[in-house]
């Protein structure tokens, strides 16, 4: 198996080979295959993640549906990240590693979330997750209150494995949802 570090310099060449129109359309047809997922539709509060350009475009679906849902974005704060709510592009500021973040009051209930959707660098058949390698979402998912929400991770094709290098402290998703490139009809739910 390969180191984590290979494992997401070899998904960076992979995102390469996509141009942005590609990944753009790709994101578009995937979210919205996520509005019509039943645990997306029955959720009240959502925690979603302002994508950066090497992940899946979650701008148009969170603008869609803040004055739907309560959408709760992550704002980096030291080695944690703290939960806001969204309330529009205009209350959005650049923070940490360049990410777009909501401005305003922490959620501080966690166990109100009802569905967590989680960007990853790739995904394996066991729904372990690799991230970029700062622990952010590992410290986030380990509060005792995200054992009871449901955590969808969100991946192109090419972010799928049959297994990737985890640890015993990685927290596991519940599903990990991605749309084939040229099927509509090939959801996945593994």
């Amino acid at each position: 198996m390969f180191s984590k570090a290979i494992m997401r310099r070899y998904i960076k060449e992979r995102h390469l080979q996509y141009s942005p129109l590609e990944r753009q359309a790709y994101s578009e047809k995937m979210m919205a295959h996520l509005e019509k997922h039943p645990r997306f539709q029955a959720a009240k509060i959502v925690l979603l993640f302002h994508s950066l350009p090497d992940e899946p475009s979650t701008h148009r679906f969170i603008d869609k549906w803040c004055d739907k849902k309560n959408i709760y974005l992550p704002v980096c704060e030291g080695k944690n990240l703290r939960l806001r709510l969204y309330k529009g592009p205009e209350y959005l500021k650049e923070g940490a590693f360049r990410i777009m973040e909501p401005q305003g009051q922490d959620l501080v209930a966690y166990d109100d979330i009802d569905l967590a959707i989680i960007p990853g660098m790739a995904f394996d058949v066991d729904k372990h997750r690799l991230g970029r390698g700062k622990g952010f979402y590992d410290r986030l998912l380990a509060h005792p209150a995200f054992a009871c929400v449901y955590k969808i991770g969100l991946a192109f094709p090419y972010q799928l494995f049959e297994t990737i290098p985890h640890s015993t402290h990685d927290i596991l998703m519940d599903e990990i949802f991605q749309v084939n490139f040229f099927s509509v009809q090939n959801e996945t739910y593994i």
